[in-house]
C-alpha cells in the first residue's frame, strides 16, 4: 500500500465529513487507506463514519488521550509506505497527494513534507513553514512578534528546506516516523509537531516545505493569547527545551516573564489580529444544482442566485458571500478562487459533495461554522 491518511478527530463531525470526502477524491488513483481515530467525541462523529464510510478504519478511544498518543495508535496499524497526518478541519485538493508523491520521490533525504495551507478567508497560514523555536523566537511570538518564528525566507508559493512543519498536514515515510518513534507522548496538545520535526532533522533527514500543493485548514493558529493558550504553549515549550536544550535558571525565568508580558498585551494583540469584514451585499452559489439552491435559500437570510464558474473570469466579484458547490466545482478551483478573491470583502462557504450543509470561516483563528438543512 502506498499511503495511509491518518485523521485524528475530536467533536468536529461536519468538518470530518468534508475532510474524508476530499481525501477520498484525492486518493482515487492511489493505493491508499484512511484511518480515523476519535478521541471520545461527544457528537455524532463516530456514528457518522460508521454510517457513511463503513470502509474506513475507525478507532474509537474511550477518553481523550491527546494528539500524540492518538496519532501513534493509528500509525501502529497503518499499512502505507507513506503517511499523511491530517487534521479533520481540513479539505485537500484533488491533486494534493499526487503532487506530494512526485516531489517526495525527487528528494532522497526527505524527512517530512509540509504544503501551502490556506485558511477559510483564502489567506496563507504562516505556520505552514517555521524556524526552530528557540527560546528567544518563542518569547517574541508570544508577544506578537513572529518574524523569527516563521520561515519567511521561503516565499509562500515556493519550496525549500525548513526546520519545523505543522501537524495539520505532515507527509512522510512511515519508516521515518517509526525510526524517530513518532510523536512524543509527553505532549498532550501543542508542541508535538515541533518535537517531531526536530527529531527528524536530528536523525539526519531534511524537512521540506512544498508550496505547489495546497490544503484548506479552517482553524488557523490562534491570535488569542488567553490564559489557557499561554499555559499550553508555555508548557509545551518547557517540555521541548528540557528534552532538547540545556536547561538553566535564566532560561526558565525568561520564559515565565515572557508569558506574563504576553498576558498583559493580549488585548492589544487580539484587536490587531482581527480582520474587519464588510457585510456582503449579495450572495451567490456556484452550482448547477437548483434543487440544492432552493433548499439552501430556505435556511439563509440572504437571497441567493446561482452562477457558473465563468463568473470569476472578469475579476469583479467583491463584497459577496460566495458558496461553492464542491460537487460542481472541484476543490483545486475553489482554493484558487479563494486566494484570488481574498481581501475584497468576500466571504467563502463550501458545500461538500453530496452534503446538506455548508462550512466556512471568516477569521483565521476561528475553526468556522456550519449551516445545515
Amino acid at each position: 500500500m502506498k499511503l495511509s491518511v491518518v485523521i485524528l478527530n475530536y467533536n468536529v463531525c461536519f468538518f470530518l465529513k468534508q475532510c474524508i470526502i476530499s481525501v477520498q477524491r484525492a486518493i482515487g488513483n492511489i493505493d491508499a487507506e484512511i484511518i480515523v481515530i476519535d478521541n471520545a467525541s461527544a457528537d455524532d462523529s463516530c456514528a457518522m463514519v460508521k454510517r457513511e464510510f463503513p470502509e474506513i478504519t475507525l478507532i474509537e478511544n474511550k477518553e481523550n488521550v491527546g494528539f500524540s498518543k492518538a496519532n501513534n495508535q493509528a500509525v501502529a496499524i497503518a499499512k502505507g509506505e507513506y503517511l499523511c497526518i491530517l487534521n479533520p478541519d481540513t479539505a485537500v485538493a484533488e491533486d494534493t497527494f499526487l503532487k506530494c508523491f512526485q516531489k517526495a520521490e525527487s528528494l532522497p533525504n526527505l524527512g517530512a513534507m509540509g504544503i501551502y495551507l490556506l485558511d477559510g478567508t483564502g489567506n496563507f497560514l504562516p505556520e505552514s513553514k517555521r524556524n526552530l523555536p528557540t527560546p528567544k523566537a518563542s518569547l517574541l511570538k508570544l508577544l506578537g512578534f513572529t518574524k523569527k518564528y516563521y520561515a519567511t525566507t521561503i516565499a509562500e508559493e515556493h519550496e525549500g528546506a525548513v526546520a519545523v512543519l505543522v501537524g495539520a498536514f505532515m507527509f512522510l515515510k512511515r519508516s521515518t516516523y517509526t525510526q524517530v518513534h513518532g510523536f512524543d507522548e509527553d505532549y498532550f496538545m501543542y508542541g508535538e509537531d515541533i518535537d517531531l520535526s526536530y527529531k527528524i532533522t536530528q536523525a539526519g533527514f531534511e524537512n521540506y516545505y512544498f508550496g505547489n500543493a495546497e490544503t484548506l485548514h479552517y482553524k488557523g493558529e490562534s491570535t488569542q493569547k488567553d490564559a489557557a493558550y499561554l499555559q499550553r504553549f508555555y508548557g509545551a515549550m518547557q517540555i521541548f527545551y528540557k528534552k532538547h536544550f540545556t536547561s538553566n535558571g535564566l532560561l526558565n525565568t525568561s520564559v515565565k516573564v515572557g508569558v506574563k508580558l504576553a498576558r498583559l498585551l493580549k488585548t492589544k494583540n487580539i484587536s490587531k489580529g482581527k480582520t474587519k469584514f464588510v457585510t456582503p451585499i449579495e450572495a451567490i452559489v456556484v452550482t448547477d444544482n437548483f434543487s440544492m439552491l432552493k433548499e439552501l435559500s430556505a435556511v439563509l437570510e440572504q437571497p441567493l442566485k446561482s452562477v457558473s464558474k465563468s463568473v470569476f473570469q472578469n475579476g469583479n466579484v467583491r463584497n459577496t458571500l460566495i458558496v461553492f458547490d464542491a460537487e460542481y466545482i472541484p476543490y483545486t478551483q475553489i482554493f484558487k478562487v479563494m486566494r484570488n478573491y481574498k481581501n475584497l470583502g468576500n466571504q467563502f462557504r463550501i458545500r461538500p459533495p453530496g452534503c446538506n450543509f455548508i462550512i466556512g470561516s471568516d477569521q483565521s483563528d476561528d475553526k468556522g461554522g456550519v449551516v445545515s438543512w
